[in-house]
């Protein structure tokens, strides 16, 4: 036997241990749900064993109760509207602050670049909940924004901010900033910034520097940052629920009602199964990009 094939058999023993963990911790409970995603609803939650397609079935579309007519699940639709919606503009707007705090961090002088960063990851450490109740006390009606604008002036009545979609983006903005930061920090301190100060030799704009310089070599960073604030924000809990309401749900929020209220599991199971192939969706996108940057890069 060559060396070569006893160092592989003996990685993977090594490697054993840890799989089989993965597989009972992560594949175990996934295959659960899934295989509750086929069976019949039980009367006060559960569910019965029965064989069942009627989860799926309502995931989109719903009968009419009186003639059985088909037609699609408007609700469950508008929320799934609304999750993605709500993700990718907490997504855009993460990114349009977090790509010039990044630059401003990269560019600070190695002395000061670490303190920064920590101002970035304070808020990153408290925990959630207690986060998205201080976005509350900023927007509500009686908050500081409202208290702020009828103190000098401009406004006679508060402005309703709380339990809107404006709400629940700004909460999932302030709560997953620091994961598009970091991403996009650590692609800027690796970049050669001495092809910014090339490209300004040559008279290039500011925004042609930007444009067809400094993205192109950050657009790693970006596209990560994107993707850990995507995935998170499309299956967000806590944030909804507390800024918005219970107005205004998302696929999380609808997930624990069928969980609760609804007693009905397999569709919640359904729903978990939804949610995942759309996170692997937006997985599969990240890898290609990646790759096709790497290629690019040769």
């Amino acid at each position: 036997m060559s060396n070569e094939t006893q160092s592989a058999k003996t990685r993977w023993l090594l490697l054993s241990p840890a799989l089989f963990i993965l597989s009972i911790a992560a594949a175990g409970p996934l295959l659960i749900v899934l295989v509750y995603s086929f069976l019949t609803a039980g009367d006060y939650g559960g569910v019965v064993w029965d064989f069942s397609t009627d989860a799926w079935f309502n995931v989109f579309a719903e009968k009419d109760f009186f003639d059985d007519t088909i037609g699609f699940s408007d609700a469950h639709l508008s929320i799934f509207w609304r999750s993605v919606k709500l993700s990718l503009m907490t997504t855009i707007v993460a990114l349009l602050v977090g790509f010039p705090t990044a630059y401003f961090i990269a560019t600070r002088p190695e002395s000061q670049r670490n303190a920064w960063m920590l101002l970035i990851m304070v808020p990153f450490w408290t925990n959630l909940l207690i986060r998205t109740f201080a976005v509350m006390e900023i927007i509500r009606n009686e908050g500081v924004i409202n208290s702020v604008l009828i103190k000098i002036g401009l406004i006679s009545e508060p402005i309703q901010m709380l339990y809107t979609e404006f709400a629940v983006t700004l909460g999932m903005f302030y709560v997953f900033l620091p994961l598009m930061v970091l991403p996009v920090y650590a692609s800027m301190e690796r970049m050669d910034f001495s092809l910014v100060e090339a490209a300004y030799d040559l008279y290039a704009s500011r925004w042609r520097v930007l444009k067809r310089v400094i993205f192109p070599l950050v657009k790693p960073g970006v596209v990560a940052g994107s993707i850990l604030v995507f995935i998170p924000s499309l299956g967000a809990y806590v944030t909804p629920r507390v800024l918005g309401g219970g107005k205004q749900l998302m696929l999380g929020n609808l997930i624990e009602l069928q969980y609760g209220q609804g007693r009905n599991w397999p569709l919640g199971a359904a729903l978990s199964i939804t949610l995942l192939a759309i996170v692997m969706v937006a997985l599969i996108f990240y890898v290609r990009a990646a790759g096709d940057e790497e290629t690019s890069h040769g």
